[in-house]
């Protein structure tokens, strides 16, 4: 008889946000600002078809440093949710880092263990929803998300858009941690994510 008091963690993907999900504008300081990426609602609803939890971990430094305040960020995110929503998509959970050491409010001032490449948005999320982060993905545009997920043992995908086209040619040659794949954008992320989970499903059988 199984115990679902030990049941076994899911796997999960855990997103970037600006330059993997919507346009990488520097900072969202206002909702105009706010752009989905082609074909990322699309991706991400395969993802939510196949009942994987999708969640976004992202550093909002700019809550810190003043450039925006927190109730920006929450419009912006569901400006995110209905976008998605008119796709039929969505995430399942949105954890941020809003510290910098540089914070222009002491509330923000200090060394966290939130910002990527630090794991603790992706620890935190997988306490909060019974997630595994080796059997997960991590996506992004930066380096400091493929480090992220080498902290935490999730494979890592480096997506080209936002800034990844110029961080695989000029900040990753330098780096001793490499992603475990580069595609394109979030939709070849996923269809790699499908791919790679399908495989391991079919190893437990």
């Amino acid at each position: 008889m199984e115990d679902h008091s030990t049941q076994h963690k899911q796997a999960a993907v855990f997103l970037d946000r600006d330059g993997t999900i919507n346009e990488q504008m520097g900072y969202i300081n206002h909702l105009c600002r706010f752009q989905l990426l082609p074909g990322a609602a699309a991706a991400i609803k395969k993802l939510n078809d196949a009942s994987i939890p999708v969640v976004v971990v992202s550093n909002q430094s700019g809550l810190a440093r003043g450039y925006f305040p927190e109730e920006l960020l929450v419009a912006v995110h569901d400006k995110m949710a209905g976008l998605l929503a008119e796709k039929g998509a969505h995430v399942d959970g949105i954890y941020y880092c809003p510290h910098h050491p540089e914070a222009k409010e002491e509330i923000f001032r200090k060394a966290c263990d939130c910002r990527k490449p630090k794991p603790g948005l992706v620890l935190r999320a997988a306490e909060e929803m019974r997630l595994e982060p080796k059997q997960s993905f991590v996506v992004g545009d930066r380096w400091s998300d493929i480090k992220t997920a080498a902290n935490c043992g999730a494979q890592s995908i480096l997506v080209r858009t936002g800034y990844g086209r110029g961080d695989e040619q000029y900040i990753g040659p330098y780096q001793e941690v490499q992603p475990d794949y580069k595609v394109d954008d979030l939709s070849s992320a996923v269809a790699v994510i499908l791919r790679e989970m399908g495989k391991a499903e079919r190893k437990k059988q």
